[in-house]
């Protein structure tokens, strides 16, 4: 296995566990990957960059790295930087009333191996008109910086402690959102009428971001199949909110298929049914 710059730390680690020894050379911080819940969940949202980012270490040069741990021993990467002051926040975020302000705190979360990412997206969405998403994570979540970079949000990045970051969000005025994430043409297909959208092997946030891009091209009364290793179950709160009907058909272990469907008219009640295939 070659491994590149855009590889989930995770597929790294499936490959070879040892090279976990790797990255904590790179920084004390990436002792986090030695705990099996917590691996469970950073190792999927971080690629090997986003990894380096959080180090603050070459890409290029922490790849090197990993290829040569692979296959023969290697010196050990410098050390990260060390913690970094806060550093006066930019003059946007500070004229945010406090008020206009909403914290979420996903430390434990990611601690207990749980997924974070749709806690900071519902309390993304209660943010008022011009302010701003303060999170609270253990590693720097380098992965939120362009996903919500595309919602025309700029970020500002505190380090309390080698486990403590803060990160603001914030619009800029007059900068735009730029345009979503289009799903990968290969994961589409048309069938029978519908959208065909297969996420399996994808890490998460991947599959709720492409399911809903998806969503945002689909007809009134058109419907999308979601393929599946398992029940979205963050995204069903997210069809919810939109007005999407769904169906969840579990066919077998590691199989699941979604149907979701745009309601014809606004007055559309979202509703779920949920069967289970003897085949």
């Amino acid at each position: 296995m070659v491994i590149r710059r855009d590889d989930r730390v995770s597929t790294v680690l499936r490959h070879d566990e040892s090279l976990i020894d790797v990255f904590v050379s790179v920084s004390p911080a990436f002792e986090k990957l030695r705990n099996p819940r917590m691996r469970k969940v950073m190792s999927r949202l971080v690629t090997v960059e986003q990894a380096a980012r959080i180090a603050g270490v070459d890409a290029d040069e922490l790849v090197s790295r990993l290829n040569a741990g692979a296959g023969a021993g290697s010196e050990p990467l410098a050390r990260a930087r060390p913690g970094e002051p806060a550093g006066e926040r930019p003059a946007a975020l500070r004229e945010i009333p406090a008020e206009n302000i909403v914290e979420v705190d996903v430390r434990e979360d990611l601690r207990a191996g749980r997924e974070p990412f749709s806690r900071i997206m519902a309390s993304r969405r209660d943010v008022p008109e011009g302010g701003a998403l303060c999170v609270r994570a253990i590693f720097e979540p380098v992965p939120l910086y362009d996903v919500l970079g595309a919602q025309g949000l700029d970020h500002h990045t505190e380090r309390l402690a080698e486990d403590d970051w803060r990160v603001w969000f914030y619009a800029v005025p007059g900068r735009a959102p730029a345009p979503p994430v289009a799903p990968a043409p290969a994961a589409v297909e048309q069938e029978d009428g519908a959208t065909v959208l297969d996420v399996r092997g994808l890490e998460p946030p991947e599959p709720m971001l492409r399911t809903l891009a998806a969503l945002e091209q689909l007809p009134a009364g058109g419907v999308l199949v979601q393929i599946n290793v398992r029940v979205p179950e963050f995204l069903l709160p997210l069809l919810d909110e939109r007005g999407f009907t769904y169906e969840i058909r579990e066919q077998e272990p590691g199989l699941v298929r979604v149907f979701i469907r745009r309601a014809p008219g606004e007055s559309a009640t979202p509703r779920e049914e949920r069967t289970t295939d003897a085949q």
